[in-house]
């Protein structure tokens, strides 16, 4: 005996893959499945349709296909109103719950399907139905949910809409198909990130550095300080080391005590991390020190000069801190959540902690460029769920460099 359901995919399914997907999804649970409807876009813009039936051997097993199927776009042809139920206490939720993808996702609510706001992955989803303009629909993470927050349970009334691919895009972004690869060309592909970052800011957008302290150790730092002073990033996210190498740099032109113009180590280069935490200290923090002319240059420096926004998230490993690292963890949650909610374009450089970070809160709508010379540190943000991400396996300090010289000579 088996159990069947309906489901529905419409949309650029054949180029974007995602039917196949499906099928695969649907075959390697045990399943099985019969294609009533497939109605083919005729023209590269155009959209297809496809109904098919699953079935399986039995209702656990139809369960866990519909879930991956629904993660994947499927629907069903008739769905009914999203199931709500109050939080029984504070930071508590509802058995069942919805755990949300990071992709555009809509819920059922009195027949009217409402936008899910703010969606980022591993979240749950509350509505409210007495808001100011009318119902609405946005996300939470598990340690923000209040008592009586109504969260949607279960999948039914649930829409998830997975990024798509028409055919011929010649989106300024259809270059960032391509996954990881350490031989794709090095030139043309900056070449390409160079674009992507020029017309983000063309067109409004914001761009969000996202930078570990190899930045500065192998030489990018300088680099990157341009990229913001000319405005073409506009916030930054980074940790504690980042920014105390950052400051050692313009203090003693060491890296981690290391000079990084010669690569040698002066005496007492081992210290100039820590003098340059206690002056900073000292100071009451890095704005204060720019504007008492202790930092003179730097990333750090031009973020406080050009008001740029900063995050720095610390960890149990932090030498300091600095007055500026959020040392509270669940408070530098909230704070890269912010960021990476208003960033249309994020450049994750050369740190795998901070990059799955800020990728965990980014819905899969904003384009994604990592660089790093470990290949394993992008396959990790892509395995996380980022999967709009591009990979780029080079040396930090060859691609910011020529990031830089390629966005500032057009500019």
């Amino acid at each position: 005996m088996t159990v069947a359901r309906t489901v529905e995919l419409e949309g650029h399914i054949i180029d974007s893959g995602l039917m196949q997907q499906c099928f695969g999804v649907v075959m390697d649970l045990g399943g099985n499945f019969d294609v009533e409807v497939f109605d083919v876009g005729e023209h590269k813009d155009a959209e297809s349709f496809c109904r098919m039936t699953v079935m399986a051997d039995d209702e656990e097993s139809l369960r866990e296909i519909l879930h991956e199927l629904h993660q994947n776009g499927a629907h069903l042809p008739d769905p009914p109103d999203a199931t709500l139920k109050p939080a029984p206490e504070d930071r508590v939720v509802p058995h069942g719950f919805y755990s949300t993808t990071n992709h555009p996702t809509h819920v059922r609510y009195e027949g009217e399907w409402l936008p899910v706001e703010n969606v980022e992955m591993d979240c749950v989803v509350v509505v409210d139905p007495d808001a100011e303009d009318g119902p609405r629909a946005y996300t939470k993470v598990l340690n923000a949910v209040e008592e009586g927050d109504l969260i949607v349970t279960d999948e039914a009334g649930v829409r998830v809409d997975p990024p798509e691919r028409p055919r011929g895009s010649g989106s300024p972004f259809g270059f960032m198909q391509g996954g990881v690869s350490a031989e794709r060309p090095s030139e043309s592909l900056i070449r390409e990130i160079a674009e992507a970052v020029e017309e983000t800011k063309a067109d409004g957008g914001s761009v969000l550095a996202v930078a570990g302290p190899a930045v500065v150790h192998s030489g990018a730092g300088d680099a990157l300080a341009r990229l913001v002073r000319e405005g073409f990033v506009d916030m930054l996210s980074a940790g504690n080391g980042f920014a105390v190498h950052d400051l050692e740099r313009g203090q003693y032109g060491t890296s981690l005590g290391m000079d990084v113009e010669t690569l040698e180590n002066p005496r007492k280069g081992h210290k100039h991390h820590i003098y340059t935490i206690s002056e900073i200290v000292r100071a009451g923090g890095i704005e204060p020190a720019v504007e008492q002319g202790i930092v003179e240059e730097g990333v750090m420096y031009e973020c406080v000069a050009n008001d740029v926004p900063y995050v720095l998230a610390g960890s149990i490993r932090d030498d300091g801190p600095l007055p500026d690292t959020i040392t509270d963890a669940v408070e530098a949650q909230s704070a890269i959540r912010e960021q990476a909610h208003e960033a249309d374009l994020v450049l994750m450089l050369a740190t795998l902690l901070h990059s799955v970070a800020v990728g965990n809160c980014l819905p899969s709508t904003t384009r994604v460029v990592c660089v790093d010379i470990n290949p394993a540190t992008v396959t990790q943000l892509l395995d996380r769920g980022s999967a709009q991400a591009i990979g780029m396996v080079t040396d930090v300090g060859t691609f910011v460099p020529a990031l830089a010289d390629r966005v500032l000579d057009e500019a």
